[in-house]
């Protein structure tokens, strides 16, 4: 009788669950030079009839703060932002290609990824023979990146650790907090190459940063996370800290929207509440973009 009343609580707690006010800090789309399931334009408009609050517009090779600014002249009522990743076809950690993008119309791009599928972690950790662009050496953070933390400080934008050892989200993260920064979030933290352990994950939760948990990585065609791993990284990391995006829009993966219902589901079988699912996907995303 017990497991019959649980059961019900969680199918109860499943529909109740919705996309309405849903921030997705992190969503893959075209145009782009790697196959997408959906272009930008389209993808803010399927979100805001879907009920979301804000998109974060993501592409590892482009920035993105023009394509919120079109984005919500087309589609008026959804907060849509973007942002840049600092791999080798900005420049690498390139200051300048920073500062520029905060003067683009409108002010919307907001986030800054350190090196993604440029990283220096991600290069050496697929076996591949070709040029990185590095955070650290011997140990410490490199002039560039110590002048990039200044400018996020100084236009308010929001720090993403990339695809950087777990060594390098730590370092970044102290000296982030150090030099000002008030916003960061580790990128799919769990997530090779990146792969933080839960106690890693917590740690960087207790500097100050908040931990990022995709859908991609349960749910996706790549998956390496079970729904019990996230949910129990989850708990350990604390609800407060937690961030759950999709990191979809690769073609054969669902679209952002389903992705997440999906997800929402295989949390919920792990004991995962509405109250819960609402603070890692709506209440702590808006925080971490400074949405009131």
């Amino acid at each position: 009788m017990k497991t019959f009343a649980w059961l019900l609580l969680l199918a109860g707690a499943a529909r109740a669950q919705t996309l309405e006010g849903v921030v997705d800090i992190h969503a893959h789309c075209g145009p782009d030079s790697v196959p997408r399931s959906i272009d930008a334009l389209s993808l803010v408009k399927l979100a805001k009839e879907r009920g979301f609050r804000a998109l974060v517009l993501k592409n590892h090779y482009e920035p993105t703060a023009s394509w919120a600014a079109l984005a919500r002249t087309q589609t008026p009522g959804i907060e849509v932002f973007g942002g840049i990743a600092l791999n080798r076809t900005v420049g690498g950690v390139n200051p300048a290609a920073v500062e520029r993008m905060t003067r683009v119309a409108g002010g919307w791009g907001r986030l800054v990824w350190m090196p993604t599928f440029d990283s220096e972690n991600q290069v050496k950790s697929n076996n591949e023979s070709r040029p990185y662009v590095s955070v650290s050496r011997s140990g410490s953070l490199l002039p560039e990146v110590l002048e990039v933390l200044d400018l996020i400080a100084r236009h308010k934008l929001v720090l993403a650790t990339g695809h950087s050892t777990p060594a390098e989200v730590l370092m970044l993260i102290r000296e982030a907090k150090r030099r000002g920064v008030t916003s960061i979030v580790v990128t799919h933290g769990m997530l090779k190459p990146v792969a933080m352990t839960p106690a890693k994950l917590r740690e960087a939760a207790q500097l100050g940063a908040m931990v990022e948990f995709v859908g991609n990585a349960v749910i996706g065609q790549t998956k390496s996370s079970s729904f019990k791993e996230y949910a129990g990284a989850m708990r350990r990391v604390g609800w407060e800290s937690v961030i759950l995006s999709s990191d979809l829009g690769q073609q054969g993966n669902p679209l952002h929207p389903d992705g997440l219902e999906a997800v929402f589901r295989g949390l919920h079988q792990e004991g995962v509440t509405e109250e819960q699912m609402n603070r890692i996907v709506k209440q702590n995303p808006a925080r971490l973009l400074g949405l009131q």
